[in-house]
Order: C-alpha cells, then sequence, then structure tokens
C-alpha cells in the first residue's frame, strides 16, 4: 500500500510536468477557446487539457501500477477512452455537434459494454426479495448511465478548475466507498480512482482561476467518461444504496444536468441547446467572485461527498430521513438561486402561502417601523397588563 500511495505522488508530478507541452500543443493545433458570449475568459485559452490527464492516467495504469490491473480490461478501456479523447480533440480545435460527441461517445460506450464487460446486470430494490436480473435492459441502462455521466461533467466545465475540482472531490470519496465498503477483491477500481484524482490534483495549479490552460472537451468528456465506467465497477449487481451512493457524489454535475433540461423545456427551447444559467453562472450572478462562487461548489460537492458516506453507514430508516431531507435542501437551494428561472420557485412559493396563512390567523401580530407610534391595539393590551 505504501508503494501505491508514492506512486501516486509520482503521478501528481508527471502531471504538473507535462502540463506546458501539453499546453504549447495546443497553440500549435489550433485548440484555443476565444471569449465569446458565453464564455468567462477574456483572451483566448488553450485547451486540450485532458490530453495531459489521458496521458498520465495510462503511465499509471501500464507502468508504475501494471500489476493491480487486469490485462484484458485495462486495454479495453484504454481503447475506449481513446475514442473519447479523439472526439474531444476535435471538438476543441474544429467544433463537433452536440450530437456528434454523443455519438462519440456512444462508440466509446459500446466497447466498454461489448468489449470489457463492464456493466449493469441485476437489481435489488427495497421491499423486494428476490434479485431483479436486468438481461437485455442491461445494455440500454448501461449505456444511458455512460452517456448521462459523461455529459454531466461536460456541462459543469464552465469555471477555472470547477470540473477538475469537483471530480477529484467525486472521485476520492469513490476510492474510499470502494475500498472500505464494497467489500470486494477488485482493488484496483479504488485504485483508478485515486490515481485519475491524483492526475486532477497535478493539473488543478494550472487550472484553477486565473486559469493557464482549460480542459476542453476533451478533458471534460474524459473525466465524465472515466467516472461513469469506474462507477460502473461497483455496480455489476446493484442494490439501492450502491446505485444512489454514485448520483449523490455526483450531485453537483447531475442537479445541474437536470435542472438544465427541466430549465430547457419550461422555456421551449431544444434541450441540447446551451445557456448561460447553470449553477456556477447563478452564483455568479448573486455577486460572488468566480473564485468565491468554485470555491462555493466546491464545498457542495464536498457536502454530497458526506452524505453519500453517511447513506453507507445509516440504518433503512435513517437512509429514507437523508434522502428526504437531501431532496427538500436540493430543491430549496435550487430555487433559492434561481436555476430554474425566477418564474419556477414551486417550493418557495408554497413556504410563502403557509408563512401568510399562519400570519393572518394571529390578530395580534402588527408590525410598525422603527421611530414610529405603536397600533392601538398594542397600546391597548399594555394599559390592560398594567
Amino acid at each position: 500500500m505504501f508503494k501505491i500511495i508514492v506512486e501516486l505522488f509520482f503521478l501528481v508530478i508527471i502531471q504538473a510536468a507535462i502540463t506546458p507541452f501539453i499546453r504549447r500543443l495546443a497553440f500549435v493545433l489550433g485548440a484555443v477557446d476565444d471569449p465569446n458570449a458565453r464564455r468567462v475568459n477574456k483572451k483566448p485559452m488553450p485547451t486540450l487539457g485532458g490530453l495531459g490527464i489521458f496521458v498520465t492516467f495510462n503511465i499509471g495504469t501500464f507502468v508504475l501500477l501494471r500489476e493491480q490491473f487486469p490485462t484484458h480490461e485495462a486495454f479495453a478501456v484504454l481503447l475506449a477512452s481513446s475514442v473519447i479523447i479523439l472526439t474531444g480533440m476535435i471538438d476543441d480545435i474544429l467544433v463537433l455537434k452536440p450530437r456528434q460527441k454523443m455519438f462519440g461517445i456512444f462508440i466509446a460506450a459500446l466497447v466498454i459494454y461489448f468489449l470489457a464487460g463492464i456493466r449493469m446486470n441485476a437489481l435489488n430494490l427495497p421491499f423486494i426479495k428476490n434479485e431483479i436480473n436486468l438481461g437485455w435492459w442491461s445494455f440500454p441502462i448501461t449505456i444511458f448511465w455512460i452517456l448521462a455521466l459523461t455529459n454531466a461533467v461536460n456541462l459543469i466545465d464552465g469555471l477555472d478548475g470547477l470540473a477538475d475540482g469537483v471530480s477529484m472531490i467525486s472521485l476520492i470519496t469513490m476510492g474510499i466507498v470502494g475500498y472500505f465498503f464494497l467489500h470486494t477483491h477488485q482493488l484496483y477500481v479504488p485504485i483508478a480512482c485515486f490515481m485519475l484524482a491524483a492526475c486532477l490534483l497535478g493539473f488543478l495549479p494550472y487550472n484553477f482561476h486565473p486559469a493557464k490552460i482549460f480542459l476542453g472537451d476533451t478533458g471534460a468528456l474524459y473525466i465524465g467518461f472515466m467516472i461513469a465506467v469506474l462507477s460502473l465497477k461497483g455496480l455489476k449487481n446493484v442494490t439501492f444504496i450502491s446505485l444512489l451512493v454514485p448520483i449523490i457524489i455526483l450531485g453537483v454535475p447531475i442537479t445541474d444536468t437536470i435542472y438544465a433540461m427541466i430549465r430547457r423545456v419550461l422555456n421551449k427551447r431544444p434541450v441540447s441547446q446551451a445557456d448561460k444559467h447553470h449553477l456556477h453562472h447563478q452564483l455568479m450572478r448573486m455577486g460572488l467572485t468566480h473564485r468565491q462562487t468554485v470555491l462555493t461548489i466546491y464545498a457542495l460537492s464536498l457536502i454530497f461527498s458526506f452524505i453519500s458516506l453517511l447513506l453507507l453507514l445509516s440504518p433503512a430508516w435513517g437512509t429514507w430521513v437523508l434522502i428526504i431531507a437531501l431532496l427538500f435542501a436540493l430543491e430549496f437551494f435550487v430555487e433559492s438561486i434561481g436555476l430554474l428561472g425566477e418564474k419556477y420557485k414551486p417550493l418557495l412559493h408554497l413556504i410563502q402561502k403557509i408563512i401568510n396563512k399562519r400570519t393572518t390567523k394571529d390578530p395580534t401580530v402588527e408590525v410598525w417601523h422603527l421611530g414610529e407610534e405603536k397600533p392601538d391595539q398594542l397600546k391597548k393590551k399594555k394599559s390592560k397588563d398594567k
């Protein structure tokens, strides 16, 4: 274990050393983000940061920690992730349409399902004794899982260091869960989580505000894809809790994605159409600086990760209490910052109605401004008390 820890630190150093070369390569290839209405950067910024992360992670897989990984699966994942990297690089250089990017992710997901053999096979639900064999449903559920999580991470990549830091927190939590709670002999899964987190840590100094290089779609798609694949390794035979844990760990990108889709449907816009109403946009509209917004979302990600760990330690009734409390708090927060828009705040409107009803039922409640004379009712009440 000590040797693994040392090599993880070595991966951080390799990533930090390789990133400046990737930055120069991005300029050579023309993978540069120019400022526009949707971007927050004020000057042209090189992308392709994910290429360095891909290279460093595979140095760890095939050189430093080679003995930890099964050969067939390692090469299958390498092939699938290479498809993702190629898709991201083409998008960073030439710009692809959303459906073209989805096609690239779909091809990579097919490799994972058929060649790597990583998939959901069975499901255990609460209150149902027998295990549910997914059968042919295994294919669409696995493909959807990979597509959804890959795009979720890609959508939050809107500020310097945001996707990098949130993904790093998620991967460390996944590694802890895999090592301590899954009771599996496949220790290479949590090791892979820690390896990818180490790569992101080495990249973060270059990506945190003010950034010197962006992840680009190359990085955001690769990180999201690898998180989806690694989480699937613990979901071959899914329990209700094991299904919830990775969803909650990735609560920030998943929440942002789901509410972005709802928001666009409510506003009668295409679901794939980009906008500037994501979580980080709304926090910045509230007056937070670039760094404050990123650190706030880091804190939210840590809260989600902590709740996911509590789920694994809670009894059955505690699990349901945590889930209900989380959903309520999440909806309250989302409506408070206007993630669905100013018009759509059903929970806040309901709370306001309850407060208004309670206030009107109490006739002794009066409000007056400082310096004004007290209402007659309170004067009479005070004289009676005397």
